[in-house]
């Protein structure tokens, strides 16, 4: 079947779903709702995934764009978290998204903040970490392993970092994607390929045992979508569908650098946060020369928003943890955006059905993630996007069970995403980077519409999306399928062409 999503195929699909009765039914456009979709097409079993939004609107853009071997966990003591984050990271790298997760190199600068005793310590991690690597049979020609560096080469990769007390840097390295929503964009469309119906703008409104009332956003109309089992994959947002439910939110802010303001940046940076032993601020750079530096660890009270606000406190503090490692400190001018996402964290009782917990601090709180099931109804909730695929994995497991359903096990450990084909090398390197083996087709397109709309994007790019991609609206087309709208004016100036290329 074709993998191409546009607003024809939804309105076609949405209508005979209306009138059927499916396998499973997801809740939740993220990666792990379309893993989980993915997940159960590709085991024969008749999907529909909906969402209330777009496809990687919530928590699954906002991400670090890490696809990470779980160090942190290890360092936690653990190590099931970190062993299931280097297997999920080996299998985007080798099978599923080699087009769209690379290994990147992070240089921790070792200044006059970073005792010898903790530099030596956290090396030590960097080689239990490659010890994961070769545990999880990720081969070391995709993810090199850890070395010192002299302060000259350091200065190298970052040419900015203060001389004064700089004694040399400990290389490490790490998947990285290009862009965490071109993922899920990538595994919802592989879903559709396998017969998945990928709906956005569909609110569940409520879950029932066989089912869902659903409203379709763009005309207001309600529904029942019927289904033998029924996955909740809504993140931050899934205890407003199942009570028993209880997170606790951690808000995770990220700053976007205007270009030029790292000059001559290589690598990826971690700085020690101050009086932590085991958490660094993330400072990578990007495509388009901006720097992206994150990120904050705050736990969030109250109702859940569909797109969280950055406080002035967050940028504050980041921009103070990045320069004091800087020979000359940037002002707050050189921030150009900024974006924060929340995670779905398990309450400290480890528990995501427990009472919640007010002594942990979020930062502490486990990454694992949790499946729970009431009859054929399936919640899933905590864990991180490098696990996507595990997780929806045991969720479909559970409905398959719970649900009585015919089905075989998960194929997707081996499946590759839409694009993850051969590549051709007579093709611009970016739209390579951006879409694998479909970038020929991609630069047909762009080819007949080659006017750029902002960060090198160009109508053709924007048109694609519209027509293959499931892009409804403007804002799916800036702020997910490309990332123009991470930078308000940016934004601003490139909305009028988006919203002519819609009609």
């Amino acid at each position: 079947m074709d993998s191409s999503l546009n607003a024809a195929r939804r309105a076609r699909e949405l209508a005979q779903t209306a009138d059927e009765r499916l396998d499973v039914l997801v809740v939740g456009l993220g990666a792990t709702g379309a893993g989980a979709a993915l997940d159960a097409a590709s085991r024969g079993l008749s999907v529909a995934a909906v969402d209330a939004h777009d496809l990687a609107f919530g928590t699954s853009r906002w991400s670090s764009k890490l696809i990470h071997g779980g160090l942190r966990y290890l360092a936690k003591g653990q190590v099931g978290v970190a062993y299931e984050s280097a297997v999920e990271r080996g299998v985007l790298l080798r099978h599923t998204a080699p087009h769209l997760v690379r290994a990147h190199p992070y240089v921790l600068p070792l200044t006059s903040g970073v005792s010898r005793a903790q530099a030596a310590l956290v090396m030590t991690g960097y080689r239990l970490g490659d010890g994961l690597r070769a545990a999880a049979r990720t081969p070391r020609r995709l993810l090199p392993g850890p070395t010192r560096l002299t302060a000259s080469r350091t200065r190298t990769l970052a040419p900015f970092l203060g001389e004064d007390g700089l004694r040399g840097g400990l290389l490490s390295w790490d998947g990285r994607l290009l862009d965490d929503a071109r993922l899920v964009v990538a595994v919802a469309r592989t879903a559709a390929a396998h017969g998945a119906r990928v709906l956005t703008r569909c609110r569940a409104l409520e879950l029932t045992a066989t089912g869902a009332r659903v409203r379709d956003e763009l005309t207001g109309a309600e529904f029942t979508i019927r289904a033998r089992a029924v996955i909740n994959a809504t993140g931050v947002w899934a205890g407003g569908l199942d009570p028993r439910v209880r997170l606790r939110p951690s808000r995770g802010t990220h700053l976007v650098l205007r270009a030029g303001a790292l000059p001559g940046l290589l690598a990826g940076l971690h700085v020690p946060m101050p009086g932590e032993s085991n958490r660094f601020a993330l400072v990578l750079p990007q495509a388009d020369g901006r720097v992206h530096v994150g990120l904050t660890d705050e736990p969030v009270d109250g109702p859940v928003p569909d797109v969280p606000e950055v406080p002035e406190e967050d940028v504050t503090a980041l921009l103070d943890v990045l320069n004091a490692i800087l020979e000359t400190p940037l002002p707050r001018e050189a921030v150009a955006g900024a974006y924060a996402g929340l995670r779905p964290l398990l309450d400290a009782d480890g528990d995501a059905a427990g009472s919640p917990g007010t002594g942990t601090r979020t930062a502490d709180l486990s990454r694992r993630h949790a499946v729970l099931a009431d009859g054929p109804l399936v919640t899933v909730v905590g864990g991180k996007l490098t696990t996507y695929r595990r997780m929806a994995e045991d969720a479909v497991d559970q409905a398959v069970s719970a649900g009585n359903l015919q089905a075989g096990p998960s194929r997707t450990a081996r499946l590759p995403l839409v694009g993850a084909g051969p590549q051709r090398a007579d093709v611009p390197p970016r739209l390579a980077e951006r879409y694998g083996s479909e970038a020929r087709a991609v630069h047909e397109l762009v080819k007949a519409h080659p006017e750029e709309v902002g960060l090198g994007v160009t109508e053709g790019e924007l048109l694609w999306s519209v027509r293959h991609e499931g892009a409804l609206d403007e804002g799916d087309l800036l702020d997910r399928r490309t990332r123009i709208g991470l930078v308000p004016e940016d934004r601003a100036a490139a909305l009028p062409t988006a919203r002519a290329l819609l009609h």
